[in-house]
Order: structure tokens, then sequence, then C-alpha cells
């Protein structure tokens, strides 16, 4: 299986406050990285360090295709909190459009490709009658879906995924977890989330980022491993097939 990223050594500060130390980590194709960890403890950095948009204090990130490093990946980011300015007048589709704006020749139409893509993409986040509405007037749950048709149209390799569900309405929660397992045969995943349980059932792969980074192949999770990634004492709750994980007083 080919490495698409590969984090190295790497320490990130914000001014004087170090967030995090000596990470390592390794993407490979067909991942799909659950990234858990406490408040604070440095998941949003981590993929800001990914994205480019923070430099380490030291350490590098590479990435590969076809075994060699080039210089930059394909990757879509769906942020934890979104800056999109509901009052723009800007419908869904050409939100999601805006997804192969690089891909678009300056002052030229989307080809006839680019526009099926397009419609493919509006039908998969169940958004196919809301296509020529202005974003003010959809709902959080909406906005988000949107968001994320944009993140995945120019099928990238590499698909980053912070706090997804936090918009995300009940009605589509079900269909966004297939979804995301059906763009994960096309894109390697890194989603972040402080619902454990909710990462446990989608993920192939476990990393508990506070601070430093614990990696965990596979995700029958011990209490013993939780704690120590952690540092500090974790209550295992189960519930039926979804096991949940609930941080105890501390």
């Amino acid at each position: 299986m080919n490495k698409l990223i590969e984090i190295n050594d790497i320490s990130a500060a914000y001014g004087s406050k170090t967030v995090l130390r000596n990470v390592s980590a390794d993407l490979y194709e067909g991942d799909f990285l659950g990234i858990i960890g406490p408040n604070g403890g440095g998941k949003t950095t981590l993929l800001k360090v990914i994205l480019g948009l923070l430099a380490p204090v030291s350490g590098s990130v590479r990435f590969f295709h076809e075994g060699k490093v080039v210089p930059s990946l394909r990757i879509g980011y769906l942020p934890q909190m979104n800056q999109i300015d509901k009052k723009f007048p800007i419908s869904v589709r050409e939100v999601v459009a805006s997804g192969l704006a690089a891909e678009k020749p300056r002052f030229r139409s989307f080809t006839a490709a680019q526009h099926q893509n397009i419609d493919r993409v509006i039908g998969q986040m169940g958004l196919e009658g809301l296509s020529n509405r202005p974003i003010g007037e959809l709902s959080g749950g909406q906005l988000q879906r949107v968001l994320l048709g944009r993140s995945i149209v120019s099928r990238p390799q590499v698909l980053i995924l912070d706090e997804p569900s936090s918009y995300v309405d009940k009605r589509f929660e079900s269909h966004f977890n297939e979804l995301l397992g059906e763009i994960n045969k096309e894109s390697a995943i890194i989603l972040v989330s402080h619902d454990i349980g909710t990462v446990l059932s989608m993920v192939k792969n476990i990393a508990c980022v506070n601070e430093t980074l614990h990696y965990h192949p596979g995700v029958d999770l011990s209490e013993e491993w939780l704690g120590e990634a952690y540092a500090c004492p974790i209550d295992l709750v189960g519930h039926g097939d979804l096991p949940h994980r609930v941080l105890k007083k501390h």
C-alpha cells in the first residue's frame, strides 16, 4: 500500500505555548484514520500543519504519490467551523462547484464532465432539490453538507474532516456515515472528532493526540490504552453495537 503523507517528528506552538511535541505518523492509500483526544490536545493544530496553514517549529511533513515525494497532494478539507458568509449571494451548486476552481482555466466554463461531477456530488449529499437555493436559506446541517460536497468534488487523494458531524442533521447522519465509506474507496480520510463512539463506528485506525501522538492500529481499544493516551482516566461504556467512551470525572 502506497504512503501518502509522512509526518516526521513535528513540534508546533502558538507563541511560547507548545501544542504538539515530537509527533510522527504515516497515512496510506485507503486509510481511514480517526484522531481523538481531549480539548486543547492539539488535534486541529495537527491538521493545520498537514494543510500548510501553520509552520511547525521543528520536523517535517512530506507528501508521496506512487512512492515518490511530491510537493503536494489534492486534499479536501472540511473545517470544524465554516467561515462562509451566509449573506453572500451564492447558490448551493456554485459553492460545490467552487471545489473545482483550481481545475478550471480562468474565464472558461466548466466542461460537460465537470458539470456531471458537480451534479453527482449534489446528489450524494442529498441536495438535489436545493441546487439553486441561496446558501443563506439553508439550515446548519444543509450548509455543512454543501461544504462537504465542495471538499470532495475534486476527488481528493486525502479528505480531512474536523468534527464533521457537528452540523450534520439527524436525518442525514446515517447516510453521512455510509457516504464516508464510499468516499474512502477513492480517498484516504483523516477524521477528527471528540465523539469517540462515533469515530470507532467508522474508522480503520485510531490516533490520540494530546500534545504527543499515540497510534493504535485497528479500533479494538483497551481502557489502558485510552487512559494512557488521554493522560487521565476513561470510562468505557458500551451501547449495543456502538461503543462509547466517556471521560471519568478528573
